[in-house]
């Protein structure tokens, strides 16, 4: 032991080496107690509780992090090792735990942006973009802090000299100024939220809301493709939001059947004794028969000519029939705008709009409602004498018709 210590007298750089390599050892088995021994115990203390903020701490590694103080507050001794670069070290150790700090309050804010996306109110007023805005200032301010305490000069002067480069720092975090800005708008009036039916036809965007970040808004097209929407474009430009559909429970059916105008006439006692038993027109056909008959007769009219007075089409009737169709259909809400109704004709033929709302907003279940009133009135339309419009096919010369 006396000749360990006298080479260690005559060889003080050894000391100095041994020193550091103690407080290396010291850092490295403190950092190894924290993580294995402290870390651990408080994560089964965790497992027993039923809170949700201490599982969300330890999720986000917030306990894990702060062992990190530990090998830090041994190698703040390194100062008493070199005494000459003492100064140095502990700027370094005090820069690295401002770090630490900064990392532990980022993780503590992803516990926050957790616990608050449990509550029913986070699907209406997200705060992950301003968590991310709050993360990205903290560590701009830990960076600015770190440098000074580096530099040994005071923060507030550090910063203060920031003002020169207000023209770079607008055009670096320029994206990130304008998409808080849109967060904040799209937020505030409530104009998008997580689960929202989305459509931006310039992204090719179709879908579900699934995130809404700082920077972007990501949806989940419905063929399970993922597109990301810059915050800011959604206030730039235009978007249809589909959740008045979804809350008012009723989704619409604007489909046209286009009737061969060709196919359209008058009702003659033959066609009318044939309609007198289908059951959903009765009433329509003896109320207007009825009051056909009454004007004619108070006016006089020569009815063997059937272009005199008024008479009974059978367009008229099947639109009443269709209605009347609707009206019975329990999976239509009866209380919303349900109408059947002639468009402007086209070369095609003439449009005949169903406009109706289905109860079921679900897609397979709209599409299957639609496609039942469908099939249902393409079926009827030859009972009133009427045809749908279909290109009718060109001899081929090769003794085939094509279309």
């Amino acid at each position: 032991m006396e000749q360990l210590r006298r080479i260690l007298a005559d060889q003080p750089w050894l000391t100095d080496v041994l020193a550091t390599v103690g407080l290396l050892f010291g850092a490295w088995l403190a950092l190894f107690l924290a993580r294995r021994v402290a870390v651990r115990a408080v994560h089964a203390v965790v497992r027993r509780t039923r809170m949700p903020w201490d599982d969300a701490l330890q999720q986000h590694k917030v306990f894990t992090t702060l062992t990190w103080f530990a090998p830090l507050l041994v190698l703040s001794h390194l100062g008493d090792v070199f005494p000459a670069q003492a100064q140095w070290i502990d700027r370094g150790v005090n820069a690295l735990g401002l770090l630490v700090g900064a990392l532990a309050l980022s993780g503590l804010l992803s516990v926050l942006n957790q616990l608050y996306q449990s509550l029913p109110l986070s699907g209406r007023r997200p705060i992950k973009g301003a968590v991310q805005l709050v993360r990205l200032f903290v560590f701009i301010l830990a960076g600015v802090a770190m440098l000074a305490l580096l530099m040994g000069e005071s923060p507030w002067g550090l910063l203060s000299g920031v003002g020169a480069f207000t023209a770079v720092l607008m055009l670096v975090f320029r994206d990130t100024i304008l998409s808080f800005v849109a967060g904040i708008r799209l937020i505030g009036e409530d104009l998008i939220r997580k689960g929202d039916w989305l459509e931006v036809p310039e992204y090719g965007a179709d879908g579900d809301v699934i995130d809404i970040a700082l920077h972007t808004v990501l949806v989940q097209n419905w063929d399970k493709t993922i597109v990301s929407i810059p915050t800011f474009k959604l206030v730039d430009g235009a978007f249809r939001n589909w959740r008045g559909m979804t809350e008012s429970g009723g989704r619409r059916i604007k489909r046209s059947l286009i009737l061969d105008l060709s196919s359209v006439r008058f009702v003659d006692e033959e066609m009318l004794d044939a309609l007198r038993k289908v059951e959903r027109i009765q009433g329509y056909l003896e109320t207007r028969t009825t009051e056909v008959q009454a004007w004619n007769r108070d006016h006089g009219v020569n009815t063997e000519h059937p272009l005199n007075g008024r008479r009974l089409t059978n367009l008229g009737c099947f639109r009443a029939y269709a209605e009347r169709y609707l009206r019975e259909n329990p999976y239509l809400r009866q209380d919303m705008i349900l109408m059947v109704r002639q468009l402007e004709p086209t070369p095609q033929g003439l449009p005949l709009e169903i406009y109706a709302f289905a109860s079921d907003i679900a897609w397979v279940r709209y599409e299957s409602i639609q496609a039942d009133i469908f099939d249902h009135l393409l079926a009827a339309l030859p009972w009133f004498e009427l045809r749908v419009y279909q290109r009718e096919r060109a001899p081929d010369p090769r003794g085939k018709d094509v279309l």
